[in-house]
């Protein structure tokens, strides 16, 4: 008997029940790897492998076992994933596997009735589903029912964990999870699951943070990669409608001649159950919009769904459910929100607006297709103005482009995904932390306030002197009050953040107000407008018929047409190796086999432009007269930090009008000097040891960025920025390379 067929037998008949009825003929190594992890030892797994690729089940098959016909007090198995969706899709898996357990399953979050949520609480037992703000909310309202919930502990289970290294959110659970460990008196196993994880010994380490216990990834055989890509590129404004050879396949006189683009992405999930991934909210709703009206002046049926963060439970609901229906035909247009671990059955095609900002995002979204044994599938498409002839250099570039094709490049070159980060000062989350402690533990003195918050992992470069300043600081805010025994407990500014639901979530949120047409709520707006002026949500335009303001509802109906929204917020980061990839696809020839016509064309001109004007040799550019443009080929924070080093130079060299766009670079007027001086002078200011980070950041400067920022006393939140969100070592190391280029 191979060791494949031992572990096989040891599963419970319903586990080899569900083998049999999913058609799976062998087990994978991921799960073969799990069960003798979880069954042999007892340490930590990471899981990381394809989408796809049975990783819950790798966790939960051996887990299941163990449970099975075992009687336990309390919650055996805690799963907590980022979304409600993610939850409720595992939930109804989970139900199918369990029905002939034995073994009961809960989900919990803010949407799910609390009718189920009382019967969890009268008889906790099994595995609970649950949302990272829901367990803080339970950590702070229940503290004293704890331990008789979780006392039977065993294993948590911690989903899509790239999205939670060195976020807030994810520093919030680890808070979560050892304070939960320090009330039960025992430390439960932890299971990491994701499919794109850059640097798996970061990873591990941030899983087992806190505890004694060693982390074990499974080395599991990385297959060829079998892709379907396609990348295709649009002017906005261009006399020909039809710019590429794909538009013959659909006669004039079946199109709508609305856009180029959004016609070839039509085209593209015509008849395709389909994912089309837009980079915000904002396009997601405009592309959504736009299809629509495409459909109908065809004459074609309205297939068209949406997904993203700010619509009704029910509507994104229904958008998952008729994805899963393996008869029925649809498109939905979504964000991030669809592009973790939902089960949405065999999709066909995955369409990309533009560029994502990182690579393991798009691995994430291409994952989204071919599961079943099919070849992942997805169409990048990518739209611009077409640039005027006498436009500035840095607008005849394609950065979309550009940046599409190394997120591309580094995965199939070097297996490319970004590497977790790690806040040093998390500031707001501290902030947070301290009321949840002191509202779920009741009066503490400092001194054993600050021992049980800074020895919470996220909280270990946390200086004593800091955590004073922020306690003074609350103080004087009336979010903690002191008593006559000098003891510290919340006060009446922090009673009113907790009485909030609010209050849990680490993440921004704003004030929003919920959308109502008749008795369907659609979802949530930021700034509603006056009545009889009309906003797009779901897909569609609304005019407003009431505004609500004490209630923050706005009451609506549906109108025709179309419109572009907006949504506060900002986007990820981008690494600096995606930068220095789209600097090599300008310097070299090669022909990628994925881009079609327009877009191959589009990329020759580019290269021409690139090779002409220098771009290639020399990274900063005269554009005439006093103005400079600099492409530095670096990431968000290594862009960010050379801006402001640039910046303190300005004095010296008469440099203005620094301006830029996102990390791909930066244009100003300097009128003192030429590329030698100002390079001599940023080397010499900022070369060595010499000179403190925080002097980047200026005495009048507040980087507000997180929820709780604003109640960070501004020197500690310009220490925190320094040294969280500036990388001066790979910043002056670009320098020193540009500045061999000028022979410096």
């Amino acid at each position: 008997m191979t060791e494949a067929d031992r572990i096989f037998e040891r599963f419970p008949s319903f586990i080899r029940e569900y083998i049999y009825s999913h058609g799976w003929e062998t087990l994978r190594d991921i799960q073969l790897e799990a069960a003798k992890t979880i069954w042999n030892t007892d340490h930590h797994l990471l899981l990381t492998s394809s989408t796809a690729s049975g990783k819950t089940e790798a966790a939960f098959f051996p887990i299941l076992t163990e449970l099975c016909g075992q009687k336990t007090e309390g919650i055996s198995v805690l799963y907590i994933a980022p979304l409600k969706s993610l939850i409720n899709d595992q939930f109804a898996r989970m139900e199918e596997l369990l029905t002939e357990s034995g073994v009961c399953v809960t989900h919990w979050h803010g949407d799910v009735a609390q009718s189920k949520k009382k019967q969890l609480l009268a008889n906790p037992s099994g595995i609970l589903q649950i949302t990272p703000e829901s367990l803080e909310a339970m950590l702070i309202n229940r503290s004293n029912d704890i331990v008789r919930l979780f006392s039977g502990l065993r294993y948590i289970v911690l989903d899509e964990i790239h999205t939670l290294t060195g976020s807030d959110r994810g520093n919030q659970i680890l808070c979560q999870l050892l304070r939960l460990e320090r009330l039960i008196g025992s430390s439960p196993r932890r299971i990491g699951l994701s499919a794109t994880v850059g640097d798996p010994q970061r990873a591990a380490s941030w899983l087992g943070a806190g505890t004694d216990r060693p982390v074990d990834i499974p080395a599991v055989f990385e297959e060829k990669i079998r892709w379907r890509l396609g990348a295709e590129h649009f002017f906005i404004q261009n006399p020909s409608f039809d710019q590429t050879e794909a538009s013959t396949a659909n006669p004039t006189g079946q199109r709508a001649m609305l856009d180029a683009g959004y016609e070839y992405i039509y085209d593209c999930v015509q008849r395709k159950k389909s994912l089309v991934f837009s980079n915000s909210r904002e396009e997601t709703e405009y592309v959504c919009a736009t299809l629509r009206q495409i459909a109908s002046k065809r004459n074609d049926p309205d297939v068209f769904l949406i997904h993203h963060g700010n619509l009704s439970a029910s509507l994104r609901e229904e958008a998952e459910l008729k994805m899963k229906d393996g008869e029925a035909f649809a498109v939905t247009c979504a964000t991030v929100t669809m592009e973790l671990g939902i089960d949405i059955g065999k999709l066909e095609r995955i369409v990309q607006l533009d560029a994502p900002h990182s690579v393991s995002s798009f691995l994430q979204r291409l994952g989204r297709s071919g599961r079943r044994g099919q070849p992942p599938e997805m169409i990048l498409v990518f739209r611009e103005e077409e640039p005027l002839p006498n436009a500035p250099l840095p607008q005849l570039i394609p950065w979309g482009l550009l940046r599409g094709i190394a997120i591309i490049q580094l995965y199939i070159e070097e297996r490319f995904v970004e590497p977790p980060t790690k806040k040093k000062e998390p500031l707001s989350l501290l902030f947070q932390q301290t009321l949840s402690m002191l509202a779920s533990c009741g009066e503490l003195h400092a001194a054993e306030l600050a021992e049980r918050v800074l020895t919470l992992p996220p909280f270990e470069a946390v200086s004593k002197e800091t955590y004073k300043t922020l306690l003074v600081s609350m103080l004087n805010q009336d979010f903690l009050e002191m008593t006559e025994e000098k003891g510290l407990i919340v006060g009446m500014a922090g009673e009113r953040l907790l009485n909030s639901f609010k209050f849990y979530a680490v993440f921004q949120d704003s004030e929003d107000f919920t959308v109502r047409c008749d008795s369907e709520e659609i979802g949530t707006i930021t700034t509603p407008p006056p009545v009889g002026d009309r906003f797009a949500l779901a897909g569609r335009v609304w005019e407003v018929l009431e505004l609500d303001a004490p209630r923050r509802l706005v009451y609506v109906k549906g109108v025709e047409g179309k419109m572009e929204v907006s949504w506060p917020g900002e986007y990820g980061e981008i690494h600096t190796r995606i930068l220095e990839r789209m600097k090599q696809i300008l310097c070299e020839d090669t022909v990628y086999p994925y881009l079609k016509g327009n877009a191959a064309r589009r990329l020759e001109i580019a290269r021409r432009v690139a090779r002409n004007t220098g771009m290639t040799e020399h990274s900063l550019i005269h554009l005439g007269g006093f103005t400079w443009c600099l492409f530095p080929w670096l990431g968000t924070r290594s862009f960010r930090t050379l801006r402001k080093m640039i910046g303190a130079c300005s004095a010296e060299l008469g440099i203005s009008g620094l301006d830029y766009e996102g990390c791909n670079y930066m244009i100003f007027r300097m009128e003192r000097g030429d590329e030698t001086r100002l390079l001599r002078c940023l080397l010499t200011k900022f070369s060595g040891t010499a000179w403190d980070r925080v002097s980047l950041v200026s005495p009048k400067e507040l980087p507000l960025f997180e929820k709780y920022d604003r109640y960070i006393p501004a020197e500690l939140l310009r220490h925190a920025y320094s040294v969280d969100r500036l990388d001066p070592k790979e910043a002056v190391l670009r320098l020193s390379q540009i500045g061999s280029e000028y022979g410096l």
